[in-house]
């Protein structure tokens, strides 16, 4: 006899909002763009082999707001070209808040999970 765990079976009569809630798990959307954003850091900061010129440009006129770490985005000029990560991940990461500890890998995973990243979600 198959099993459903331990809600028998019932939290598949609820919609994919509400199994989340009754969860306490992010969405698949949010869970991406922490990836996203954990994969930009190790990019930023040299963790990963590959080359950071080849997908970012340091923002060359630094404000008085946010972190220190911003990112120039060029304009894209094909629709299909804002999809791709470099891309996507650049206006994320500039809107960061100065909250956000960049010191270790492990401490940006735990402040960007505080981060409200709501008006970045196509589904809410």
């Amino acid at each position: 006899m198959r099993t459903c765990g331990p809600a028998d079976g019932k939290l598949i009569r609820l919609s994919y909002s509400e199994r989340l809630r009754r969860l306490s798990l992010p969405s698949l959307e949010l869970r991406c763009l922490y990836l996203d954003l954990v994969f930009c850091y190790k990019v930023v900061f040299g963790l990963v082999s590959i080359n950071f010129d080849d997908y970012f440009e340091v923002r060359s006129v630094l404000g008085t707001r946010g972190h220190a770490y911003k990112l120039f985005k060029p304009r894209c000029t094909a629709s299909i070209l804002s999809n791709f990560f470099a891309k996507r991940v650049i206006n994320i990461w500039n809107s960061l808040p100065v909250t956000v500890n960049f010191s270790t890998l492990k401490s940006f995973r735990r402040t960007i999970q505080s981060v409200d990243f709501s008006s970045f979600l196509k589904c809410s």
